[in-house]
């Protein structure tokens, strides 16, 4: 007789098991009672009506994810595909009608989203496309929440996540922004090259100042050593002639001296003879005296004329 009841208490106890189940975090099971809706439960240890109760399906309350791909034409007529991201989930309280009013949720967002940006995206240029991505996306977001609220969706956020457009205009954007790149650099480099040549223009110009300066103030220290030269020379009884005589036959051997001395540089073949210095002296009174009787000439000319 003990064996006849094995049967049953092994068929009791699965019995007695299967009216147990478990309801996992952040989901929702739909309990059906002879294919009428019973009860929602939630997460937890859980139990009901064996082979009368029935698991109908579990919903997830965790935030998910849809992707979808679209292809559409611009405004300048420039075909291009886009991927919006809609990221949703279904609201705690309206676990009911999220599980019995759409069989295929996936496929009523993406339906949403095909005809939100096949309505938008006409009315854009390409680079309006890219720009104004975010207004896709809040349009996209908009007509969701709207029509997926009543079937106890909500649209957490809605992104466009990529803008692909045709290969062709992809190679053709490319060269465009290669040029402009090319040109800016080229107008760069010429206003670099401007830069150069106006600093060394102006370098150049401060050196010949310089150097004009320089010779300036050497011939202004010559003529006052010159001018002191002769002065010495009168407190010890030597007229000016005889000291500009001096002077000239002093730095004639000097410079005489001067160019015998540098090793490096090449023969040069000079006329000297002793009465060099004095000739010198005579044309530089000669060409004085001239210049003075030119000047009192234009002098007396000027004088008459404004009489």
């Amino acid at each position: 007789m003990s064996y006849f009841y094995i049967p049953f208490i092994v068929l009791g106890f699965i019995i007695l098991i299967s009216s147990f189940f478990v309801v996992k975090q952040k989901s929702a099971a739909i309990i059906e009672r002879f294919g009428r809706f019973q009860s929602i439960r939630h997460s937890g240890l859980k139990i009901k009506i064996p082979l009368v109760d029935k698991i109908a399906g579990r919903l997830s309350l965790k935030i998910q994810q849809l992707d979808v791909i679209i292809e559409t034409k611009t405004l300048d007529d420039v075909f291009v595909r886009l991927k919006v991201s809609v990221q949703y989930r279904v609201i705690r309280d309206k676990v009911y009608d999220a599980f019995y009013q759409l069989d295929y949720p996936h496929e009523q967002i993406t339906s949403y989203v095909f005809d939100v940006v096949r309505a938008e995206v006409p009315k854009m240029k390409l680079d309006d496309v890219f720009v104004k991505k975010d207004d896709i996306a809040l349009a996209v977001k908009a007509e969701l929440n709207d029509a997926m609220l009543e079937y106890g969706f909500d649209i957490i956020k809605t992104l466009v996540t990529d803008i692909d457009p045709d290969a062709q205009v992809k190679e053709a954007m490319n060269r465009i922004n290669a040029a402009d790149r090319e040109k800016t650099a080229a107008q760069f480099e010429g206003d670099a090259a401007r830069i150069l040549i106006v600093e060394k223009a102006k370098a150049e110009a401060e050196s010949k100042r310089l150097q004009g300066q320089g010779i300036a103030d050497q011939r202004r220290e010559i003529a006052r050593g010159l001018e002191e030269s002769v002065e010495v020379l009168n407190r010890v009884g030597i007229n000016s002639q005889e000291a500009s005589a001096l002077i000239v036959v002093t730095q004639h051997y000097d410079t005489l001296q001067s160019l015998g001395e540098e090793t490096n540089s090449n023969l040069i073949l000079l006329p000297n003879a002793p009465q060099a210095g004095s000739n010198m002296l005579n044309d530089m009174v000669a060409s004085f005296a001239a210049s003075n009787q030119i000047g009192e000439a234009m002098k007396n000319a000027k004088k008459k004329k404004d009489e």
